[in-house]
């Protein structure tokens, strides 16, 4: 296979560059004259939300034109982008914060401009999910991303199932009101004792970090409110041969077959087997359940 060289540099009768712009998490401070230069001299702005950008816009005094970009518009912007940048033109990509591409709108357009031939520039920035795991206290490296998980039960655990194999630090992000869910998911697949840290509302004014065990933060998320959005550092697994089930055994028998039919596409007999071994019990018990059968 080629290699693909691709030049970051402009000459004469070239294509527009398509220039991908983090901007900042919490902390207006973290916008650097290096994006606030891109964001000025660029002909368009491709915003995930034209309002949120407008705000940093205003603050900056940038006056450079915007257009909507987000997962809702994805094929219909992406054509428009990259005509726009072969006749010349220069094209800045942001999400509401942070970097793009990383658990926001960015990647679909980045792999279209490099079919086209098109440079594309990448900024360094604000990250959260690197933030918040240099600060956590957890191994830093190796490290494992994996942002948001699913949000159905069933597939959250199967892939919960499938990172708890992971020896390195895991970097999860969440939303206030999934946050107890998706901890009580997480004590049920990777165990109460494992280390882990909740970074909230980085950069901004109550940051905050709660260190201690899945069963401590799950606790606290118990009976505080929740506010704000939540980076988890979650440690590696120190015994990853040691196999966790994937179903959450709090469940009747018959609600684990539906939960693995559901995450992971399996048949009812196929279900049937994984949740008779998991549970240590005749398949027949768990066949008789399933089907309602006396």
């Amino acid at each position: 296979m080629a290699i693909e060289a691709q030049s970051s540099f402009k000459g004469e009768n070239v294509t527009g560059c398509l220039y991908l712009v983090p901007t900042p998490i919490g902390n207006l401070g973290d916008m650097t004259v290096r994006a606030q230069e891109v964001l000025q001299a660029v002909d368009v702005i491709a915003a995930e939300d034209t309002r949120n950008t407008g705000k940093l816009l205003q603050h900056f005094a940038i006056t450079t034109p915007q257009i909507s970009f987000h997962e809702h518009n994805t094929q219909e912007r992406i054509p428009q982008l990259v005509a726009k940048m072969q006749a010349g033109q220069d094209v800045a990509q942001v999400s509401d914060a942070g970097m793009p591409s990383i658990s926001d709108p960015g990647h679909e357009l980045v792999v279209a401009c490099i079919a086209a031939g098109i440079p594309v520039v990448p900024l360094p920035g604000p990250n959260a999910g690197l933030t918040a795991l240099i600060a956590s206290g957890l191994a830093p490296q190796p490290f494992y991303f994996y942002g948001f998980l699913p949000r159905k039960t069933g597939q959250q655990q199967a892939e919960l199932a499938k990172l708890n194999q992971q020896t390195c630090s895991i970097i999860l992000y969440e939303a206030p009101h999934r946050l107890a869910k998706t901890l009580q998911n997480i004590a049920t697949i990777c165990g109460t004792e494992r280390q882990i840290v909740l970074c909230r509302e980085l950069t901004k004014r109550y940051e905050e970090f709660l260190r201690g065990t899945v069963a401590d933060a799950l606790q606290w998320a118990q009976t505080n409110p929740i506010k704000g959005e939540f980076v988890l550092i979650l440690a590696g697994n120190d015994h990853p041969e040691i196999m966790t089930p994937v179903v959450d055994q709090t469940l009747s028998l018959a609600q684990q077959v539906a939960q693995l039919m559901d995450a992971e596409g399996l048949k009812p007999n196929q279900a049937i087997k994984r949740v008779a071994k998991e549970n240590k019990v005749a398949r027949q018990v768990v066949y008789n359940e399933f089907h309602h059968l006396d």
